[in-house]
C-alpha cells in the first residue's frame, strides 16, 4: 500500500472516530422549533401554543401563539396584547408571568429536547422576552427550568421550582419594544429532556412595577392586570466553556444606561403648526433607535400636518449622548447613533406617506446639549435627555 495513501486512510479513520466521540459543540439547537415558525395547521384562536410543533403548556393555563394572519387577537406584529416584530421569523409565543394576587393564572412554555442532555456537559441556554404593551405590570424572575421529567397538570397553578437559568441580574423586564435576552450556562446531571419557560417563584419573591397604559392610538388594546411577555428564539446548544455562551457580552451591553427620558408635549389650538412641530422631541434608550409610543404619537401628528401642508419641508436633527460616541469608537453597533436615529424617523415618516424629498437629514452628534437639561440632573439623566431627535420646519 502506498505510504501516503496509508497515512491519509489512517487520518480519515481518526477524524471519523473523533467525530463519533466528540459531540458537536455550539452548532445544533436541541430545542425543536425554537422560533415557533413550524405550525400544525392554521392557528385560529388564543391559547393555541399546541399548534407550534414541539411546544405545549404544562398547566391548564395555556400559552398563546402569535402568527401573521386575519385573526387580529393573535396576529403579528400587532395583536390583542401589543405590537412586536418577531425576534426570528414571523411567529412568537406569549405567556403570563405575573399578576397581583395571581388574579390572572400564570402560563408556561415547554418543549422536549431532540436528544437528552449528557452528564457533565455544559449547555448554553437562551431565550428572548418582550413586555406586551397591554401589561399593567412588569416583573422579574423570568427563567427556564431544565428537567428529566415533563410537567403536566390541568390545574391553572404556578409551577414553583428552582430556575436553572435567569438573567444575570434578574432584572425587571419592562421594555415594550425590541427583545431582552435571558441567557445562562447549565451543567447537565445527565438525562434531562425538557425545557420549561416562565416564572417559577412564589408571588412574594417576585419584584414588579406598575406600567402606565399605552397612549399609542394605533394600539387598541385592553390593559390586562398581569405581566404578559412575548417569547421568541429559544435555544439550547452544547458548549465547551462558559465563554462560548455570549451571556457576558449581553451583561456588558446591559450595563449601559437603560434610562429613557420622556417629556410629552401636548399642543393647544392657539399654537401654529410650526410651534406644534418644533416643540416635539423623541427620546431613546442607549444605543437604540426604537420609537416609543409617545414618539410615534408625535410623528403621527407631524404626518397629519405635513399632508395638510404639502409645501412644508422638515429638518430632522438626530442627537447622541457623549458615552454613545465614545463607545461607538470601538463597537460599530453604537457608532453614529445620531444618523441611525434620523434614519429611523425618516423611515417611519416615509412609510406613512411623506416623500423623502421633503425630509432633510441633519445628524448633530453629541455636541448640542438638550434644552431640557437642568442643573440638578445627574449624569445618567443628562445623557438620556441628549439621546433625542428634534425638528425644524424649512
Amino acid at each position: 500500500m502506498n505510504y501516503a495513501f496509508k497515512n491519509l486512510k489512517t487520518g480519515a479513520l481518526a477524524a471519523l472516530f473523533l467525530s463519533m466521540v466528540n459531540p458537536m459543540f455550539g452548532q445544533e439547537n436541541l430545542v425543536p422549533n425554537g422560533s415557533f415558525e413550524a405550525t400544525d395547521g392554521k392557528v385560529k384562536k388564543p391559547a393555541s401554543i399546541g399548534s407550534a410543533n414541539g411546544w405545549t403548556s404544562p398547566t391548564g393555563a395555556r400559552a398563546d401563539l402569535f402568527v401573521p394572519g386575519k385573526v387580529v387577537e393573535i396576529n403579528t406584529p400587532l395583536n390583542m396584547f401589543g405590537k412586536e416584530e418577531a425576534k426570528e421569523g414571523t411567529n412568537y409565543a406569549g405567556i403570563v408571568a405575573y399578576s397581583f394576587g395571581d388574579k390572572v393564572p400564570r402560563s408556561y412554555l415547554m418543549a422536549k429536547f431532540d436528544a437528552p442532555l449528557k452528564k457533565g456537559m455544559k449547555y448554553c441556554v437562551k431565550f428572548h422576552v418582550s413586555l406586551a404593551e397591554a401589561s399593567k405590570y412588569a416583573a422579574n424572575n423570568l427563567g427556564a427550568v431544565i428537567s428529566k421529567k415533563e410537567y403536566a397538570t390541568e390545574t391553572k397553578t404556578p409551577l414553583i421550582e428552582k430556575a436553572n437559568v435567569l438573567h444575570f441580574n434578574n432584572k425587571i423586564f419592562n421594555a415594550t419594544y425590541n427583545w431582552d435576552k435571558v441567557c445562562g450556562v447549565f451543567e447537565a446531571q445527565g438525562g434531562e429532556k425538557y425545557i420549561t419557560i416562565g416564572n417559577f417563584e412564589m408571588n412574594d419573591k417576585v419584584k414588579y412595577e406598575t406600567n402606565k397604559k399605552s397612549k399609542d392610538k394605533d394600539l387598541k388594546v385592553d390593559q390586562v392586570i398581569a405581566a404578559y411577555y412575548f417569547i421568541d428564539d429559544v435555544s439550547v446548544t452544547l458548549v465547551k466553556t462558559e465563554d462560548e455562551c455570549d451571556c457576558m457580552l449581553s451583561e456588558k451591553e446591559d450595563n449601559y444606561s437603560s434610562t429613557i427620558y420622556q417629556n410629552t408635549f401636548v399642543p393647544n389650538d392657539k399654537m401654529t403648526v410650526r410651534e406644534k412641530i418644533e416643540a416635539q422631541a423623541l427620546y431613546f434608550a442607549f444605543g437604540k433607535t426604537n420609537l416609543q409610543p409617545a414618539g410615534e404619537e408625535a410623528l403621527n401628528m407631524i404626518v397629519d400636518n405635513m399632508k395638510a401642508n404639502p409645501q412644508m419641508k422638515l429638518q430632522i436633527m438626530g442627537h447622541s449622548c457623549s458615552q454613545e460616541d465614545e463607545v461607538g469608537k470601538e463597537k460599530e453597533k453604537y457608532a453614529d447613533m445620531a444618523t441611525k436615529r434620523v434614519n429611523a424617523v425618516m423611515t417611519y415618516l416615509m412609510d406613512k406617506g411623506i416623500e423623502e424629498s421633503r425630509l432633510i437629514s441633519s445628524p448633530m452628534g453629541s455636541e448640542e446639549p438638550s434644552s431640557e437639561i437642568l442643573d440638578g440632573d445627574d449624569d445618567d439623566l443628562k445623557m438620556a435627555k441628549n439621546r433625542r431627535v428634534t425638528f425644524k420646519l424649512r
